[in-house]
């Protein structure tokens, strides 16, 4: 058994034990009513963190940290409320929509490089982008242009880019930094996408605006989303060297072009493009990789933005299209959809770790703890509430992963309380949406990271550990710009 090995056994140990030892003193202390917990609440978030940083294995540490959440919630019956919460995860709308939207992309995926879309693809991007900045320049305007969904342009940006980036000695991490930064924040910027839709439903549930209305609403909140237009166009800035390569990036960055590994250690885990390279045919053509991504941008939208509909609508078209061209016979096509598939599985074990802590994390009331912390703040200073919204949910986005959940929870408190003390209604929900994209930005384990460092085949600690810097500093200029709103705007 190697060093390595031995050493893994016993942090994993280390690890349970001190789960099961302090899972037990906080059971026997704390009361039987979870609102009575107050602080305790956040014990499981620190220990989950801290846990993340010094091991470095975020599967482990969201089971620790969700069987802590249960069992001070559930005292003796912490592992029946374990399993009953893992069924309860997974028996969710949203997780199977997530299973079925992510498994089916890791299909599409598959087909588009056995079909020699993605060759024919990088070919022409060398062609056009012949230095490495120009590379760059290249991935960070597909995801740009990929705007209509957050996974779509994560899984294709990052598949599609990959090989070119390899061939100008672009690090892993710096590619994964560049998708996830073109994702989710342009996504919310854009009233043409999944995010808006989504946003503009709830607004109307809130009753900020009617539902004809709801999208202008949602419109007007851009402007204000300082968070999602400061990482937008700081990375950016990082890809035409006007701003400079800091902490793990510099190193890993200088990793990859003194001619050492593109990928970090653990990075093969997570790639979806692991299994090894597809033969690519003679007559490769841009359009196997144009016509399905333009079926599915298209097939979405016409499918009032259900993204399930768009990826089965763009399968069936692909198999018309492959098959027809004899790229690949109908067996053929089936296998490398269950191969693409396969490709997703630890990327969709991570999220539905990610989903049961978040679930746990409620049980004990973590979120309406730290907001209720923060409340007396927000009634004495309303100028103040854009700012504090804004860091506060961030922090609990960051330690729960979950965007979109946190929309859910946030907005119907924080829209009734900014009109209660006087608050700018607008920048608060502004505020809100800005956190759900900083915490889901640099978490560790949201559907973010893990999408992104899977198509670019990085491990996610790593990429999470090397965007965390201009991810703060992205927090520091959205910060500023809600501090200065709140009394200007406000």
């Amino acid at each position: 058994m190697t060093k390595e090995r031995i050493a893994s056994i016993k942090s994993s140990s280390i690890g349970l034990l001190l789960t099961i030892i302090l899972s037990f003193l906080l059971g026997i202390y704390l009361p039987d009513d979870v609102s009575q917990f107050g602080l305790f609440s956040l014990v499981p978030a620190f220990y989950l963190i801290t846990y993340i940083f010094i091991t470095k294995r975020i599967l482990e540490a969201l089971t620790f940290a969700s069987l802590m959440c249960f069992a001070m919630a559930d005292k003796g019956s912490f592992f029946s409320a374990f399993n009953d919460g893992l069924v309860s995860v997974m028996l969710d709308e949203d997780m199977a929509w997530l299973i079925i939207v992510c498994g089916l992309m890791g299909s599409i995926i598959a087909l588009i490089e056995k079909a020699g879309g993605s060759f024919a693809f990088g070919s022409f991007v060398s062609k056009h982008a012949k230095t490495r900045k120009g590379t760059l320049v290249w991935t960070w305007l597909l995801g740009v242009v990929v705007f209509i969904d957050d996974y779509l342009s994560s899984l294709t940006v990052g598949s599609c880019m990959t090989k070119g980036t390899d061939r100008n000695k672009v690090s892993r991490e710096l590619l994964s930094f560049i998708v996830d930064s073109t994702a989710a924040p342009i996504c919310v910027l854009v009233p043409l996408s999944t995010w808006s839709v989504f946003v503009s439903r709830l607004i109307y549930i809130n009753g900020l605006s009617s539902e004809e209305d709801s999208l202008a609403y949602f419109i007007s909140t851009i402007p204000f989303n300082f968070y999602s237009w400061a990482a937008a166009l700081l990375v950016l800035f990082v890809v035409l060297g006007w701003f400079p390569l800091i902490g793990k990036m510099k190193k890993a960055e200088g990793r990859a072009l003194s001619g050492g590994p593109l990928a970090p250690a653990g990075s093969e885990k997570i790639d979806i493009h692991s299994s090894g390279e597809a033969s690519v045919p003679e007559d490769s053509s841009m359009l196997n990789f144009a016509l399905p991504m333009i079926c599915l941008v298209v097939s979405t939208i016409l499918s009032d933005m259900d993204m399930q509909k768009g990826v089965l609508i763009t399968l069936g078209f692909m198999f018309l299209l492959y098959v027809f061209q004899g790229l690949m016979s109908a067996e053929e096509f089936a296998d490398t959809c269950v191969e693409g598939m396969k490709s997703m599985l630890l990327p969709l074990l991570l999220m539905v770790l990610a989903f049961l802590f978040s679930y746990a994390a409620d049980r004990i009331n973590f979120t309406m703890c730290v907001i209720n912390t923060v409340v007396p703040l927000m009634k004495n200073t309303p100028q103040l509430m854009p700012l504090l919204v804004f860091l506060v949910l961030g922090m609990t986005e960051f330690i729960t992963g979950t965007n979109w959940g946190m929309y859910i929870i946030a907005l119907p408190i924080v829209i009734p309380l900014s009109q209660a003390v006087g608050g700018n209604t607008l920048l608060a929900v502004s505020a809100v949406l800005s956190a759900g994209v900083l915490g889901s930005h640099i978490c560790f384990y949201s559907d973010a990271t893990i999408l992104s460092s899977s198509a670019c085949g990085c491990n996610n600690f790593e990429h999470a550990a090397s965007q965390m810097p201009y991810g703060l500093i992205e927090a520091g200029i959205a910060s500023v710009g809600f501090l200065v709103a709140g009394f200007v705007v406000g």
